[in-house]
């Protein structure tokens, strides 16, 4: 009896063959699924063309066509995500357990692709085309731009904005987040709001701030710029700041600007992370007598040292593209060019479609080793953690 009673428990050989098959596809399910995904995004990119192209359709209302912007972007994608769902559970479960993840990761990894995978290959295909793209020329983009002057100009200021903009403005966010902290709670946070402030600005907001800061006025009319009325007012001659290319002075006062700028951020980021230090590895080092700069040296430095790292990277790769500094102030001129701006001159000015693709495609071989290097040290983090 008890052998008949065990025996009765297992499942029948088909039960369990069943089992592990899964069900199997439902494929009027997944044929709804399927014409509801094409339906609807038709629906959605035909709305958004019509809001753009004929607006006169939607009594030329800004109002309106936003409002209806958000009810077919937010309803288009519930939707689309809906048939979605029915196309996954309209295949084997086998099959569909497998798919959901990345199913659903697809739009968003499209989207991606159309964005940024596309124009980038785009863009190196366009480097080996003549200048309205229209033939291939080889190399020639790529030797035009190393044989020109112009090109290793602003390949050194490039390097000179790397070697200096992203230690110092990490230095200054870290010297502040410290001395912050010293501070009494409400003396912290106006002391951050206010170092914090300019990151509220656009880049071409704060030129036009510091551009009346280095406005240059001839010597015998009133000085409008900070600067020169400063070294007038102390008996000195105004000065054309920003076409003094003496030891790349114009470069190094356009530095400025984006220290100015970026310190705020380096700020939150090392702030917050000096917050996170335990308290006892702290008061440890006061206990063994350990003065307060030893104690940052020796205990705060190193457990913010991978925060430090993230905000140096960020900071780099935005020097890397910066352009609108440059533009709004000086366009590149006395010296003072940079990769970017290069490339937008020889795009829109110039016409040569060809020559900008390639100095891009130079600035994005920049770029890509030190997103290597910052997705490493990411990775090396979470491992140690």
């Amino acid at each position: 009896m008890t052998t008949t009673a065990v025996r009765s428990q297992e499942p029948a050989p088909e039960t369990e063959a069943r089992r592990r098959a899964g069900s199997p596809a439902r494929p009027a399910l997944l044929i709804v699924g399927a014409v509801g995904l094409v339906v609807t995004a038709w629906l959605v990119c035909n709305a958004f063309l019509a809001f753009a192209y004929h607006p006169g359709w939607f009594l030329n209302s800004k109002i309106l066509i936003g409002l209806l912007g958000l009810v077919f972007g937010i309803g288009g994608a519930v939707v689309f995500f809906r048939f979605l769902n029915m196309v996954i559970e309209g295949m084997p479960s086998r099959l569909s357990e497998g798919l959901i993840p990345y199913a659903f990761l697809l739009p968003a990894l499209s989207l991606l692709g159309l964005m940024l995978l596309y124009p980038t290959v785009q863009t190196v295909v366009y480097s080996f085309a003549n200048a309205d793209s229209t033939d291939w020329v080889g190399l020639e983009n790529y030797t035009t731009i190393f044989s020109t002057g112009e090109f290793w100009q602003a390949l050194l200021n490039n390097v000179l904005w790397i070697l200096i903009v992203p230690i110092i403005t990490v230095a200054f966010g870290l010297a502040v987040a410290v001395l912050a902290d010293k501070l009494s709670p409400q003396g912290e946070k106006i002391s951050k709001s206010l170092i914090f402030l300019p990151m509220s600005i656009s880049f071409v907001g704060a030129s036009t701030i510091w551009g009346l800061i280095y406005t240059f006025r001839a010597p015998d009319t009133n000085q409008t710029g900070l600067l020169n009325a400063i070294l007038v007012g102390l008996g000195g001659d105004p000065q054309p700041w920003l076409q003094i290319d003496s030891a790349r002075l114009n470069s190094l006062l356009l530095m400025v600007i984006l220290i100015w700028l970026q310190t705020g951020f380096a700020m939150v980021l090392i702030s917050s992370a000096i917050k996170g230090v335990p308290e006892d590895t702290i008061e440890a080092g006061r206990m063994d007598g350990a003065s307060e700069i030893r104690i940052f040296w020796q205990v705060v430095f190193p457990q913010v040292r991978p925060t430090l790292l993230a905000v140096f990277i960020t900071v780099l790769i935005l020097v890397l593209k910066v352009f609108d500094i440059i533009y709004v102030m000086t366009n590149g001129r006395d010296n003072s060019d940079v990769i970017a701006n290069l490339f937008f001159r020889k795009l829109f000015v110039e016409q040569q479609a060809g020559q900008a693709s390639a100095i891009v495609v130079v600035l994005l071989l920049m770029v890509v080793p030190i997103l290597i290097f910052q997705v490493r040290s990411y990775k090396a983090q979470e491992a140690n953690r």
